[in-house]
């Protein structure tokens, strides 16, 4: 009997009947010939409908990861018998058409750290709707030495019959001939824009990364598309943003769909600098925006699946829309969460949430204290300090940190670097790394990162800056999934606190306020001008709630992971069959948004249900 029959008896009956799939490393094997080997294996048994013969592929603790390719879902699927009855549920591999599947690209061997060893390669298959792309890791099986799946990632990347249209297959964009009836682009444009004489298939709240990307998907498939943002221009959600705020993941993880950055584009892109590529991207991409647009009421009909909404124009007249779905593509976080301290109304100095604050350039040679030590909380105290405040940051608990030029360069090696693969594949690539997996993976990741960041990182501790390691070790990813914040990657703050530049109170909560000052659970005592809560932000759902209204009440909570490992309610159901939600990075909604896109494209033409 195997270790893992020992550990776990639950899989000792499986482990006998099982099918014995043998590809073990010989002298004369290469990484090639065993892929290759076990592929034309897989393919077969994926052809045969034999879930226990595809099963018999993956190593015992195995994931398969699917999206959009076997379900209207996002699912990670782990260990064996997980597999099993997942393929099981409803025949899924006849019932989807599963087949064909080809070997694309060449086979490489990866150590991604010191115990980590493994074969990888993309392969291309089709169901009966759709064909897609997948992503295998091969690991060596120390029970009987055999090559086996670790991993495999399934995809769609198009429906049949309703592929988009590019290439070859691209618009004329004229008709040529005799037509008295011809209108300009420009027109056509204006009228398609103020849907005049049809209704929206989905609105879009919100004229952010996520809402753009999504519409830009959508209207590639033929969705007719309605961005509504209340500000006055696109990109405003970043221009509006505190002065010297910079992305802090590299260009090439930050390319919107279709329309990359061009090379001479600077690693690290200023915000107002991002804010005017948003508004040239929507102009391009020929997206239907309503700007200084708010929706006044929104009511959803279950008999129809259809919404009423009711939205609010800048002259104040209001238009009254049909759509069969909205998205909240207002980031992946909600309200600003805004504690209430005792006595604050008698503090004489100003009080602001990190998202009202845009310059410490006001406050040269005054006392600014900032509450909150992850990434806006640190940008917003060094911009005070290159301003001329005196200012302290207040850190509450304990904070992960890496800084940018090794953490990032360490956490994308192989994928989002200068040289690197296409986007498209180190998207796959990606995310074909099961999240869960992604926690044991980036724990050795996260080691290598301290260790290049040892100086920062003991500067830090001197200074009285409480670190963490992330959860279980595995640093700054699972805190970004789990909780969406919690850490600082480190663009020159640190050096600043390290310096006493930065002044830092640690591990105490704040009592209460005075006219001029912030008393601590210490009795200690700090004078301010302004503070500046950079507290984060609540759950999206308080968002969607906020515009929507009662309706909204019946989605999940927005992000986090499930069991499974996939995030909750968003760029998938959410609990009301006529919401969605888009949110995330640049990244994230580059590769999410043809998930989302997709979804909804398959419930408009009858391929998925639409209470789906």
């Amino acid at each position: 009997m195997s270790m893992l029959a020992q550990s776990h008896p639950e899989f000792a009956h499986f482990e006998q009947a099982k099918p014995i799939i043998s590809h073990v490393e010989s002298a004369s094997n290469s990484p090639v010939a065993l892929a290759k080997k076990w592929f034309h294996t897989f393919a077969s048994s994926i052809e045969s409908k034999d879930a226990s013969l595809v099963t018999a592929h993956f190593l015992a603790d195995g994931y398969w990861r699917d999206l959009l390719g076997l379900s209207f879902d996002n699912r990670t699927l782990h260990t064996i018998p997980t597999i099993k009855d997942f393929l099981e549920d409803n025949d899924r591999l006849k019932s989807s058409g599963l087949r064909n599947l080809q070997f694309q690209g060449e086979p490489a061997l990866v150590k991604a750290n010191r115990d980590f060893t493994w074969i990888q390669c993309f392969f291309t298959f089709e169901t009966d709707i759709a064909r897609g792309r997948g992503f295998f890791r091969l690991m060596r099986d120390s029970d009987d030495g055999a090559w086996k799946a670790k991993t495999i990632y399934t995809g769609t990347e198009e429906w049949k019959n309703f592929e988009e249209k590019r290439g070859s297959t691209r618009a004329a964009g004229v008709n040529h001939g005799e037509n008295t009836q011809r209108k300009a682009w420009k027109d056509r444009r204006a009228e398609k824009r103020e849907f005049l004489n049809e209704e929206p298939t989905v609105i879009v709240i919100g004229a952010g990364q996520s809402g753009l990307a999504l519409a830009a998907r959508l209207g590639q498939l033929d969705v007719d598309t309605l961005i509504i943002d209340k500000n006055e221009r696109v990109g405003d959600n970043w221009r509006k943003r505190y002065n010297f705020l910079v992305l802090h993941d590299p260009v090439w993880y930050d390319h919107l769909p279709y329309v990359p950055f061009p090379e001479h584009w600077p690693i690290f892109t200023p915000k107002d600098k991002l804010a005017d590529w948003f508004e040239a991207y929507a102009k391009s991409m020929e997206l239907n925006i309503w700007m200084q647009s708010t929706i006044k009421s929104a009511s959803y009909d279950d008999a129809s699946n259809t919404w009423t909404v009711t939205v609010v124009r800048p002259d104040q007249t209001e238009r009254v829309l049909k759509p069969k779905f909205v998205v909240v593509a207002t980031g992946h976080s909600g309200e600003p969460n805004i504690p209430v301290f005792k006595n604050q109304d008698a503090f004489q100095g100003r009080l602001c949430h990190s998202s009202q604050h845009t310059t410490g350039g006001d406050f040269k040679g005054k006392k600014a204290i900032v509450i909150g030590c992850c990434n806006s909380g640190h940008d917003i105290a060094h911009d005070f300090y290159e301003q001329g405040a005196d200012v302290t940051i207040i850190q509450r608990s304990s904070t992960y940190v890496m800084s940018s030029h090794n953490g990032l360069k360490i956490l994308f090696r192989g994928l989002y670097e200068e040289g690197g693969p296409k986007t498209e594949d180190a998207d796959v690539m990606f995310t074909s790394t099961p999240v869960h997996m992604m926690e044991k993976l980036h724990k050795y990741v996260t080691d290598e990162i301290a260790e290049a960041d040892k100086e920062t990182l003991d500067g830090l501790r001197n200074a009285g800056f409480k670190l963490d390691r992330g959860i279980n070790g595995s640093g700054f990813l699972m805190k970004y999934y789990s909780r969406g914040g919690g850490y600082y990657i480190d663009v020159g703050a640190s050096q600043l606190i390290i310096d006493k530049k930065i002044k830092l109170k640690q591990g105490h909560e704040i009592s209460h306020f005075t006219e001029k000052s912030v008393v601590f659970d210490d009795n200690t005592e700090i004078e301010a001008d302004i503070v500046v809560m950079a507290t984060g932000y609540k759950n999206m759902k308080t968002t969607a709630v906020k515009i929507l209204g009662k309706d909204a009440e019946r989605m999940q909570d927005v992000w986090g992971l499930d069991s499974e490992g996939e995030l909750n309610a968003i760029w998938r159901k959410t609990g009301h069959p006529g919401i969605y939600a888009m949110g995330g990075n640049l990244a994230h909604v580059r590769f999410w948004s043809k998930r989302l896109a997709l979804r909804i494209k398959a419930q408009m033409e009858g391929l998925a249900p639409m209470s789906s």
